[in-house]
């Protein structure tokens, strides 16, 4: 690496003074506490009687309120992050007032509360007889009012910085939401967690001012180790010196440990040290090996040996019946549309973006306020039913895996949610992903998986919960090539017998033809053509899903001698429509002829341009051309015709079409 590039710039030095000034005030403390301890006394300050009997009271009551902390804490923080609610702002605002309050308020407060004439004390003693004030629980409370805000800050930030689709798919495998939370959430955010109860801890170990006024100073029961400092400083001011030593140690501990982790942001985990394996190559679909007495997935091919009468596992959603479940949903809000569907079938969503794709899908699963779905499964109305209980299973485009849990534990998940015994849970978890040609890689933690593999493993995660229906939110945009053709494979071979409906939301042509039985087309929300792929191929009514087919489409109205281009020009065509139809133009980009000079002969259509762009499609050529007379226009070609023809960018050419090579899609 060259000196240029390894040579560190120097701050200003307008910057650099004040800071190093703001540092060395922060040191002067902590250096006059190091230089004035009497270091040959220090063991015996902090084991005479006192300070032992001081320590051992602030361990007990910080380690109490850190448990107050985390029972109230945890869920107000979840709270703050996750739920929309009028007077959030509020809310937040009395979780930071302690910080900014001085600790003698604080306990002044405390007093008016909790005291016995507070407002709540009297009730306290006469009901429960519980009495707060000079009594340890008073120096509890007092600790949990100062230390808990530490610990929802720092989980709020975790909780904010997790995205949502975790815990959304848990809830679309079964989990409950108090199962999502304890199995999904609180794993993911457990680096904000720690460090917000490793600072509750230790401001809790520290609180001094809020105790004092409100529990008071009493040995053995409210006098701790902050407070033994106070009285230290009036007799033993070496003593004192001595024991807030041992209080800067247990600080200074606290934060080497946390490394600068009590923001809450989540920190990167590291791999345990085995290497994401490589994809396989495509080809036939792997089959692993069958354990003993394993169910095979409907359709699954057999391994060589396997015998015939290796019994069938429930197909996904089927509990043990083999049941069937046609679909029929109204969605109305963003999405108006009305969908119905036999079992079997497999339903591609696409149009572009903001068309109303993933909020189709989200409203089927009822997570959306945007768009509500009326939705029927075989004979089950589960409008009216929250997430974890329709049976509704989703990928989402970037898997959500869950990072803590093995490829195993994640296809199992929702069948534990389910209450199957973990050993048939794991079992069915295991024969699903050998299906998928993942089977090895069971034991392995996402973050140790390939593309492909995770992607494979989240299929069969949601083939493995039993959903009556499927959704995947683009499953293999991730991918490349070669691994999306093999999990194309996989995927066609397992939707082959899934006895629901599927519905693939995505922009690849290949997948829309090869996977579904019929597309439909979505613009604004709305359907604007729902048929099988060979006749959206054919006549597709969206210039969006023309282009994504490789295909020119052109909106126009019809005129007595052609059509009128939307975009401007005119377009000669051979079929009739009524004057002023609407209509869509499909030139097929073989069927656009390339020329340097000006045709002559038969085409009607000749449009002077310009090469914008050339991109391989196969063995061919696509040429982008733009005329100020027609529309961009991609024409295809060999490239020996565009070597011949000198076409390369920034070349001016002329194309041409063929009347008869215009297909008209009325709208």
């Amino acid at each position: 690496m060259s000196r240029l590039r390894t040579r560190r710039a120097r701050p200003p030095v307008a910057l650099a003074l004040p800071a190093l000034l703001a540092v060395a005030f922060l040191l002067m403390p902590l250096v006059g506490i190091l230089s004035r301890t009497q270091w040959r006394d220090l063991g015996a300050h902090l084991t005479s009687p006192g300070v032992v009997e001081a320590l051992r009271l602030s361990l007990v009551v910080s380690l109490w309120a850190l448990g107050l902390s985390l029972l109230l804490g945890v869920p107000l923080a979840w709270l703050l992050a996750r739920v929309e609610f009028r007077g959030k702002a509020l809310v937040r605002s009395l979780v930071l007032l302690p910080m900014v309050l001085p600790p003698t308020v604080g306990g002044v407060a405390l007093l008016l509360g909790f005291g016995r004439r507070g407002l709540l004390g009297p009730w306290l003693e006469g009901t429960f007889g519980i009495t707060l004030p000079f009594h340890t629980s008073g120096a509890v409370i007092a600790a949990t009012f100062v230390a808990m805000p530490f610990l929802v800050i720092s989980l709020e930030g975790a909780l904010g910085g997790l995205k949502p689709s975790y815990e959304e798919t848990a809830a679309s495998l079964g989990s409950t939401p108090l199962r999502v939370f304890f199995t999904v959430t609180l794993p993911m955010v457990a680096p904000g967690l720690v460090a917000g109860a490793a600072l509750t801890w230790a401001r809790a170990l520290g609180e001094f001012g809020a105790t004092i006024t409100f529990a008071g100073n009493l040995p053995g029961t409210t006098q701790t180790l902050p407070l033994q400092v106070y009285l230290l400083l009036q007799d033993q001011p070496e003593a004192a010196t001595s024991v807030s030593l041992l209080l800067l140690a247990i600080a200074m501990a606290v934060l080497v440990a946390l490394r600068g982790r009590w923001t809450g942001t989540p920190v990167a985990r590291k791999d345990s040290g085995a290497p994401a394996a490589s994809e396989e190559p495509a080809g036939p679909e792997p089959v692993g090996p069958v354990p003993p007495g394993a169910p095979l997935s409907p359709g699954a091919p057999l391994s060589p040996g396997s015998p015939a009468t290796t019994p069938a596992p429930p197909s996904p959603g089927a509990p043990a019946d083999g049941g069937h479940w046609p679909l029929h949903a109204t969605v109305t809000g963003f999405n108006e549309l009305t969908l119905d569907a036999e079992p079997g079938t497999t339903i591609a969503v696409v149009g572009e973006n903001g068309a109303g794709k993933t909020t189709l899908l989200r409203a089927l699963l009822g997570l959306t306020p945007r768009a509500h779905a009326e939705l029927r499964l075989g004979d089950a109305d589960v409008s009216g039913l929250p997430p974890h209980r329709r049976q509704v299973a989703w990928v989402p485009q970037d898997g959500a895996l869950f990072p803590h849990l093995s490829a195993l534990a994640n296809t199992s998940y929702g069948l534990r949610a389910r209450r199957v015994p973990r050993a048939a849970a794991r079992a069915e978890a295991q024969a699903w992903l050998d299906r998928l040609g993942v089977g090895h890689l069971a034991h392995r933690k996402p973050a140790q998986l390939s593309g492909g593999q995770a992607q494979r493993v989240a299929l069969a995660r949601a083939l493995a919960a039993r959903p009556r229906l499927l959704l995947l939110d683009e499953p293999l945009a991730a991918l490349d090539q070669t691994t999306r053709a093999h999990v194309r494979h996989t995927l066609r071979t397992h939707l082959a017998g899934f006895g629901g409906v599927c519905l693939i939301v995505t922009h690849d042509p290949v997948e829309a033809v090869s996977l579904a039985d019929r597309v439909l087309v979505l613009a604004d929300g709305r359907t604007l053509q729902d048929a099988p792929p060979s006749e959206v191929t054919r006549q597709p009514r969206s210039p969006w899903v023309a282009r994504m087919l490789g295909r020119n489409a052109w909106p126009g109205t019809a005129t007595a001698d052609g059509l009128e281009l939307a975009a401007g020009g005119r377009l000669v065509v051979s079929e009739a429509l009524p004057e002023g139809a609407q209509a869509l133009a499909i030139i097929a980009p073989e069927a656009v002829s390339v020329h340097r000079d000006r045709p002559s002969g038969s085409p009607r259509n000749v449009w002077p341009g310009t090469v914008r762009e050339i991109t391989s499609a196969g063995s061919r050529l696509r040429v982008l051309v733009a005329s100020d007379r027609a529309p961009d226009l991609v024409a295809e070609i060999t490239p020996e015709a565009a070597a011949e023809l000198g076409i390369v960018d920034g070349a001016a050419v002329w194309t041409s079409v063929k009347a008869t090579e215009v297909t008209l899609v009325r709208l």
